[in-house]
């Protein structure tokens, strides 16, 4: 077999089903109820000068993905019919009754974008800050200086509560079936990158674990804030002449945020390398994450692999196009 293949073809798993962009052509593909492969495509607009910048276009690409992942879920499960079944609430009565039923679709969509941006808030918060307070409260119920473990220390816990979150959430019925299909895109992936055909046997033997991952990348992002954030002083306040340990961290906190840009710059440069090379550094830098996703994936059915392939054939490189890395 020739050399394995570097593809820029990545995904997304969805509610019962796969998202895929390729170099010009994105594709999700959705099981419906039914048993049908809902298939919908679509042109992926030629990136701008700061999609390709180094170290600029990883925080504009990522806050892209998030927006763009947010809507597809949200298309998934109605696609998928995935809550067809439930009843409706009192309050889905209350603003089909007021709005009607395009005003109501409308009004729940707004509202589930509040708790969206709301939850992102209270999970940055938790990681932010929390670790930073923790800390305080254990430097000062003991009597020796240990500031200077104060950015590992921070580093390691965030590290702690993602993992943690992820396999509390892994023990779900829903999130199981959707780490199920993210397995299928993994595989999927990697099948075209051995060039092999993409075919439900030929993808269930490849592996769903892939350096170049969500998950891998978030790893990644938590490691690289530890080394920033320790060329942080560590006592800001002190600089101001404050005396209070909780002002001086909560300080320290929001001197954190401008280095969030610098943080995921480089995160994303170096997952970019992961997903191009092979060698012992990408070794490094990628173990971690592909350990994280054995709680993140799981092994897909053959039904779910075939709404990845589905997924993924629309995107495969057109002629003249390349999607190497």
């Amino acid at each position: 077999m020739d050399k394995a293949k570097k593809t820029t073809i990545g995904g997304q798993a969805l509610i019962e089903g796969v998202m895929m962009k390729g170099v010009s052509v994105g594709a999700m593909a959705v099981r419906k109820n039914d048993g049908s492969i809902y298939l919908e495509e679509w042109k992926i607009p030629e990136k701008k000068w700061y999609n390709k910048a180094l170290f600029i276009r990883g925080c504009i690409n990522f806050v892209s993905q998030v927006k763009d992942g947010y809507s597809y879920i949200n298309k998934s499960s109605e696609i998928s019919g995935a809550f067809d079944d439930e009843e409706p609430t009192k309050f889905d009565l209350f603003l089909v009754k007021t709005f009607g039923e395009k005003g109501a679709e409308k009004a729940v969509n707004a509202i589930a974008g509040i708790l969206t941006f709301l939850m992102i808030a209270a999970m940055l918060a938790v990681f932010l800050f929390l670790p930073s307070f923790l800390f305080t409260l254990i430097e000062n119920a003991v009597s020796a200086d240990i500031s200077m473990w104060k950015s590992a220390f921070e580093g390691v816990l965030k590290l702690v509560l993602f993992i943690a979150y992820m396999a509390i959430v892994a023990q779900t019925k829903g999130m199981r079936r959707v780490y199920e299909y993210h397995g299928a895109e993994h595989k999927t992936i990697a099948c075209y990158e051995a060039k092999k055909e993409l075919t439900v046997e030929n993808v269930r033997q490849m592996t769903r674990f892939h350096p170049r991952c969500g998950t891998s990348f978030i790893i990644i992002t938590l490691l690289v804030s530890i080394l920033v954030y320790s060329l942080i002083p560590l006592e800001p306040g002190a600089w101001l002449g404050i005396e209070n340990k909780v002002l001086s961290t909560l300080l320290r906190v929001l001197i954190k945020l401008p280095f969030l840009p610098i943080v995921v710059g480089i995160s994303y440069e170096l997952i970019k390398l992961a997903g191009r090379y092979t060698n012992v550094f990408t070794k490094i830098i990628s173990a971690p994450g592909l350990w994280t996703q054995r709680l993140t994936t799981r092994e897909p059915d053959d039904s779910q692999i075939e709404v990845a392939i589905a997924a993924m054939t629309p995107c495969l490189p057109k002629e003249n196009e390349d999607d190497n890395w």
